[in-house]
């Protein structure tokens, strides 16, 4: 017995020597801004490089160094990553992953192409697209769309492990990048518009076992909260806040899906993430705050429980997932600096919170034009602290079910969708790409089937009254939840935006122009179009002592789904069709990764 309580503590000892080891090599490699380890840059979703050779002076002399097809069509979201001299590029289904050699013209030093039932491809909400792989342990991760997580040996490309972290016969689907944190993986599920019940689930990272499950909505200790521990702006959550939430049985077929983005703070042990829109879009079929989707969560990765959690918009009735990036800072207000939390949330409200209380500090419109709440209530005293200011005229179900709901601001892809923002602690301002664009809603009962669409709702989309341009790349500020620059763009800007050292921030347009503007005045330094509209998220690296911006583009995602699929009713694509019709007069489908550099003897120079 004595030497069994020997060999189980030896265990034990060595998985916490394991899980910090995996922790700190991955956040030592990520402190080398010569490589881009994370989908998200780093453990904080900064998207920032330190890298400086391009500069506000010299980023007009850019052009591209080399291009690689990655022989696939549809929608490229996310980014590559650049590891010592590799660079992983992945595509949307069938998500081949390939790894290129930088020291050797981009030659191709393996490929994985997984066979996936081409059926899941229907049940995939907004595109087939995906969001890049992730780095851990020497295993390159992938979250295919079939919901099969792969771990491929990062020098080999073979197959290490593989797990299945959902059904797509029921709706369930995958499109967000894995998270490696410490000897973990973190993994979401998409699935909403199909009565998905949302989940985060931790794999170990050395066997792909399953460490712990989170679910969005239900049960205590399904969603693994603690009543009287879990917090919500201070306060316990109380017994079964979630099951209170939702009229009889609806919490099963909820939604609350989590297929955005994570971030991760060492010091305080915490992940955070965002839950999805509540199912169906037809708020009349689910009366109540619908708790937890909409909602940002702080977990211990260890063991899954959450610290505290905030629900940003209570029975959603418009689609405003919660699932964008938390990006975290350290910001200064009033002489004393506070760990925050920023999130630009699909609702158009930007919040800033302590990410270790979840005490909100700061709750802003970022687009002048959002209509649907007139202000977050920031009154502590207040009942409905924490809580939106609903305009009851643009309330879905103010006047019943199936009222047609007309001029809502921002439409149902948000103010701001899955599409990164980024944050430079040179300038303390956060970039952020946008949606300016409205919509007209009619929601309608819908039943509910295992499989097939559960939606409830008919949308239309357009740029707001008297306006054209339907997108704005902005400058924000995070403690006094204020706009500094704003540069429109015809379309939403879809891609992810990359702040560097340089003074340089970089973004993506669905016409497809990689575009450098500089960090402080927000003024075009540079564009280049390439051959298909870009959606991907731009990253930077250093390769033979140059500094060099790579990005995906081929139009699609939700903005684009009506080329990527060939869709021509404007109700189509949830909506979206009909509003970004005139993209095919700009751009085509396409596949290519583009990677950008200054010549030489510009880099020689400085």
């Amino acid at each position: 017995m004595r030497r069994f309580t020997i060999a189980a503590l030896a265990g034990v000892a060595s998985l916490v020597t394991f899980a910090a080891s995996a922790n700190e090599e991955l956040a030592k490699m990520a402190e080398n801004p010569k490589n881009w380890v994370m989908p998200t840059g780093d453990f904080a979703n900064t998207r920032y490089s330190a890298l400086d050779q391009i500069t506000a002076e010299n980023a007009d002399r850019l052009q591209v160094a080399w291009t690689f097809s990655t022989g696939v069509l549809r929608g490229h979201e996310g980014g590559p990553l650049i590891i010592d001299g590799i660079m992983y590029v992945h595509t949307p289904f069938p998500n081949n992953v390939y790894a290129l050699d930088l020291n050797n013209d981009g030659r191709i030093l393996w490929r994985y192409e997984p066979r996936q039932d081409p059926s899941v491809i229907p049940v995939m909400c907004c595109d087939t697209v995906n969001r890049g792989v992730a780095y851990g342990d020497g295993k390159i991760i992938l979250n295919q769309a079939d919901t099969t997580v792969v771990a491929l040996d990062a020098k080999t490309g073979e197959v290490v492990w593989t797990a299945k972290n959902g059904d797509p016969s029921k709706g369930e689907t995958a499109t967000a990048a894995p998270f490696v944190v410490k000897d973990k993986v973190l993994i979401g599920i998409s699935g909403a518009e199909f009565g998905v019940r949302g989940h985060m689930t931790a794999y170990n990272l050395s066997d792909g076992k399953i460490a712990w499950r989170a679910y969005s909505v239900g049960p205590d200790e399904e969603m693994l909260v603690d009543p009287e521990k879990t917090t919500e702006l201070g306060k316990p959550i109380g017994k079964d806040s979630s099951l209170n939430s939702w009229e009889g049985d609806q919490w099963k077929i909820g939604g609350g899906t989590t297929w955005g983005w994570f971030s991760y703070d060492p010091e305080l042990n915490l992940i955070y993430y965002g839950t999805g829109n509540p199912s169906t879009w037809n708020p009349s079929q689910r009366p109540g705050d619908n708790k937890y989707s909409m909602t940002i969560f702080a977990r211990d990765p260890d063991t899954g429980m959450a610290k505290w959690l905030y629900q940003m918009t209570p029975h959603d009735e418009w689609d405003y997932d919660g699932v964008n990036e938390m990006i975290l800072a350290d910001l200064d207000f009033d002489g004393t600096t506070r760990k925050a939390l920023v999130h630009m949330d699909r609702n158009g409200f930007g919040y800033t919170m302590d990410r270790e209380t979840g005490e909100l500090l700061v709750a802003k419109k970022y687009d002048p034009v959002v209509n649907w709440a007139t202000e977050i209530d920031m009154d502590k005293n207040s009942p409905t602290y924490g809580r939106p200011k609903v305009d009851p005229r643009y309330s879905t179900h103010q006047a019943g079910e199936d009222t047609n709901v007309t001029g809502i601001c921002p439409a149902a892809l948000g103010s701001k969708d899955q599409q990164p923002a980024a944050y430079s602690p040179d300038t303390g301002l956060f970039y952020v790409p946008t949606n300016h664009v409205c919509m007209d809603y009619e929601p309608y009962r819908v039943s509910y089937t295992a499989g097939q669409p559960y939606v409830g709702a008919t949308l239309s989309m357009y740029p707001p009254p008297g306006e054209t341009r339907m997108g704005n790349f902005i400058a924000w500020d995070a403690v006094k939840g204020e706009i500094v620059w704003s540069v429109p763009e015809q379309f939403s800007v879809w891609s992810g935006a990359l702040a560097t050292k340089g003074g340089v921030v970089f973004y993506g347009t669905l016409e497809g122009y990689l575009k450098a503007v500089d960090a402080k005045t927000g003024k075009e330094l540079y564009k280049f179009k390439t051959p298909s509209g870009i959606i991907g998220n731009v990253t930077t690296y250093e390769h033979g002592g140059k500094q060099y911006i790579a990005v995906l583009s081929g139009v699609g995602g939700w903005a684009g789904i009506g080329l990527a699929a060939g869709l021509t009713e404007p109700t189509a694509g949830l909506g979206a069709v009909g509003g970004y019709a005139a993209l095919s007069d700009y751009t085509a489908l396409g596949g290519q990764l583009t990677v950008f550099g200054l010549p030489d003897q510009v880099t020689s120079a400085n």
